[in-house]
Parts: structure tokens; sequence; C-alpha cells
């Protein structure tokens, strides 16, 4: 058995300029912070049978890898040559359609695994390109390279991205107290929403690619302002962080009209009217929840918002990416005897060469 544990994530600038169809003609830069939310993956080889089994929302039974509905499992077990006696469960903190990066929590938590099944040492940076691999070019789904990323790496953590696809990942400098501060400050609400981003990310790739001109603004303005915010981050200058993001939702509301709503509207409004500076939808948006920095009264916008019937859901920063929690294999050749593996540290081997110091 093998249960991995992969961090969900908040974008706090830059976000979708990680998509091909920007960074292919101008380089994209994200910045993200993990947090304490997970995608848990449970693998297991049954040993009764040689069916796939795969629990999820569903559950499938299938006699080999190939009959299976869940893509993203038929694709990772083909992609690493395994056809049958596999069980795949997985569960999460959140659910599916919030914005939160959730697929590509899947994804790098079960290549994660399966690499580790197979004893197959993968860095970090790797693996972060295996997963955008199976889910940009053989899924051919509409994302970019973030969420992939941010799964794997964790922390405060920035992406650059160069034309050719190549990513540089920088580790934000953040003073504990400031991180606690941001972490404070930033509160988060279920719009009671779910939705998939493929739509949303399919009119924005289009308005990428063939140059309209409010999108391309947009998205230049995106891109220059993810800098900005990880400088003043760092500086601990949240309040004009706070005031960016305000500028920022105006921006992105305009790359395509299913990013909000009257309904997304009054929420924001009502949230500034109750001391927000500033806040954003996460994700593609359309749903999912609404992220907003205040610096006080807090509980004054929790009221305000719970009256209005959403959510909170209370986080920290997740300084790891995607881990292994448990792996306990049972060789053949040593009879019942298990092995408990943990991470090996020279997983720091590969993602020093493409990292820079944080």
């Amino acid at each position: 058995m093998i249960i991995t544990r992969t961090p969900f994530r908040i974008t706090l600038g830059g976000g979708g300029t990680d998509l091909p169809s920007y960074y292919m003609q101008y380089g994209g830069f994200v910045f993200s912070a993990a947090i304490n939310k997970y995608m848990f993956i449970n693998l297991n080889r049954p040993v009764v049978d040689d069916l796939v089994r795969v629990k999820y929302a569903k559950s499938e039974i299938v006699n080999h890898r190939d009959d299976l509905q869940h893509e993203i499992a038929r694709g990772a077990l083909n992609m690493l040559d395994i056809e049958k006696a596999i069980e795949i469960i997985s569960s999460a903190d959140v659910p599916d359609g919030t914005g939160l990066g959730s697929s590509s929590c899947y994804t790098v938590g079960l290549l994660n695994a399966i690499h580790a099944l197979k004893r197959d040492y993968i860095g970090l940076h790797d693996l972060a390109e295996e997963a955008c691999y199976l889910e940009m070019e053989l899924l051919q789904k509409p994302i970019g390279k973030q969420d992939q990323y941010i799964a794997t790496f964790g922390g405060l953590t920035a992406f650059e991205i160069a034309r050719d696809g190549r990513v540089k990942v920088m580790k934000a400098i953040v003073s504990p107290s400031i991180a606690d501060d941001l972490r404070r400050n930033v509160l988060m609400f279920y719009t009671g929403v779910s939705r998939q981003s493929m739509d949303i990310l399919g009119e924005q790739n289009k308005g990428a690619q063939t140059s309209q001109k409010t999108v391309l603004d947009s998205l230049h303005y995106i891109k220059d302002s993810g800098y900005q915010i990880k400088e003043l981050i760092e500086e601990g200058n949240l309040t004009d962080f706070g005031l960016m993001l305000d500028k920022h939702w105006e921006y992105k509301k305009k790359m395509s009209s299913k990013i909000s709503s009257p309904k997304f509207d009054l929420i924001y409004q009502v949230a500034k009217d109750h001391g927000a500076l500033g806040g954003k939808i996460t994700g593609a948006g359309g749903g999912g929840f609404f992220l907003f920095y205040i610096e006080k009264d807090h509980d004054r916008l929790r009221n305000a918002m719970q009256a209005m019937g959403l959510r909170e859901m209370r986080f920290n920063f997740e300084f790891e990416g995607s881990k292994i929690l448990v792996n306990l294999i049972n060789s053949e050749s040593e009879s019942q005897d298990h092995h408990v593996w943990s991470i090996p540290q020279v997983q720091k081997r590969m993602s020093v060469i493409h990292t820079t110091p944080a």
C-alpha cells in the first residue's frame, strides 16, 4: 500500500499566463501558495485477482486499464505501463470544481504513488513535467502548468515559464511573521457553486490565440502584477497587495463572460463594503471560492458572507509539495516482511538544478 498527500493551492498573482496560448508568445509568470487542504491517493496491488479498481465519486471495476472511464487514472497507468492488478482510491478535503487545482493534484499524487510502487525515483521537476505532459499533451486539456508545479513543490512559490515551456521555480523569500499576517488577512468563502473550468479556459485560450486585444491586455497586466505581488509580499507590503487584488479582479473579469455573474458581483461589492481591500474568485472563475484580503474587523466580513450563504474555509500555508505518507511494499522474495520507505533525501537533487535558492 502507498498513500500520497498532495496540497491544493491558491493563486496570488499571474493566473492564466501559464497557459501555452499565452506563454508560447510572451512567457508566463504565476505566483501561488499551497495550502493545507489535500488530495489523498491510496494505491494498492490486490493479490486475489488482476482487476483494475478505481474509486472516486464513482467506483469502477474493469479488466484492463483501457476500460476505465476516469481519464487521468487511465492515462497515468498507460503512461507508466501498468495494465492490471491495481487499486486506486482517492479522497480530498475539497471537492473538484472549486478552483483549487484538484485535477492536477490527483495527477501529481497518482504519478508520485505509481513511481513509488515501481521503486522508480523521480525528481520534483520531472514529476511536475510528467503531470503537465499527461494533462496537457495526452489528454489535451486546455490548462496551464501552474497547478502541477505548485502541487509538486508546495510553499509560496513563483513559476516563470519560458516561451519553450521550460519552468523556472522560485521560492518566495517571505519571513514567518509576514506569512502569518498574510494567512490571517486572506479569508476564503465557498460560493456554493462548483464548475468545470474547461469552458472558461477554452474561451481564454481562443482569445490569446487570436490576439483579442481585451484578453491580451488583461493577461499582460495580470502577468506584470504577478511580479509586483510577489515583491510586495516579500517586502511585507500587504496593504498594497490587497489593493492590487481589487484591480486584478477587474482585469480578470474581462477575459471571459463566464468568470463572474451578477450574484458574484454582488458578493464582491458586499465584501468591499465590509472591509475587504480586494479579492477574486480562485482558479478560472465561474464558481468555487472567493478569496478576500482584509486587515481589520475580520468578523464583520465573515458575518456578511455568512448572511449571503457563503461558508468560510480556514487554512494555513503548506510548505511541502506532494509527498508519500505511507509506502508499504510487500516483496515476494521477503515473504511477509514490509518495507517502510520515507521520501529519499536525494529528492532534492533534481529540484536544486531547477530552482533558485529560497
